[in-house]
């Protein structure tokens, strides 16, 4: 018998970004809504994707519906929009993982590195969430547009932060679904540096590297 996945929420998932994950993670046999702040909004970019992988689950809802009727809640908003959606998700989110893929860029200097007072985007996430949600920060610096073509190869890879080693195993193997490469990174404390960098490599995809990202060198154990 085929276990069966669990049902992702993409908060956002009208964007480049979570459009793309959502098609992947479709395609990887993960039943996925879409979220967005208009129903209508959300049910036709799920007929969009629907006709592109006509053999998934993949529906529309507004974005605190969509994550109450979730199992994993993901995020991929704007640094702008990142407290009022979680102020639209706190109550469906408890108990459940949410992942966390929001930059702290403020323009219009966003090859310059502006961290949040918290640390994080993902660190003022689970303050406001409180522990009964298991913040996980992740995908910050993958490109949308690789993400978008199903079949692009994406050589960036992922840093996994959380509090939680298991809520961090179920977002590595999310990714590994999608196809990237994920690492345990640490707390969420640590998704300050992933932050970071996604400044960076802005900086460096405006000089001479396309689709910038990081590689992790050495042996995975195990």
């Amino acid at each position: 018998m085929t276990e069966q996945k669990p049902t992702i929420a993409v908060i956002g998932g009208t964007g480049a970004l979570g459009s793309g994950f959502a098609l992947r993670w479709a395609r990887a046999g993960y039943p996925v809504i879409i979220g967005s702040r208009a129903t209508e909004s959300a049910e036709k970019k799920a007929a969009e994707m629907s006709a592109i992988l006509p053999d998934a689950s993949i529906r529309g809802l507004e974005n605190a519906a969509a994550a109450a009727a979730a199992d994993i809640v993901v995020l991929t908003v704007p640094f702008s929009n990142h407290r009022p959606m979680l102020e639209a998700v706190c109550d469906a989110a408890q108990g459940k993982i949410l992942v966390d893929a929001t930059v702290p860029l403020v323009p219009p200097k966003v090859a310059r590195v502006q961290l949040p007072p918290e640390g994080s985007a993902a660190k003022a996430a689970q303050d406001f969430l409180g522990d009964g949600v298991h913040v996980v920060s992740a995908f910050q610096n993958v490109a949308a547009d690789l993400v978008q073509d199903l079949d692009a190869t994406i050589e960036c890879e992922v840093l996994v932060c959380g509090n939680k080693r298991a809520a961090r195993q179920t977002v590595v193997e999310m990714a590994e679904a999608a196809g990237l490469t994920a690492w345990h990174a640490g707390p969420i404390d640590n998704s300050a540096a992933a932050d970071a960098l996604t400044s960076v490599l802005i900086f460096l995809n405006r000089g001479d590297i396309s689709h910038a990202g990081i590689r992790i060198t050495g042996e995975r154990d195990g």
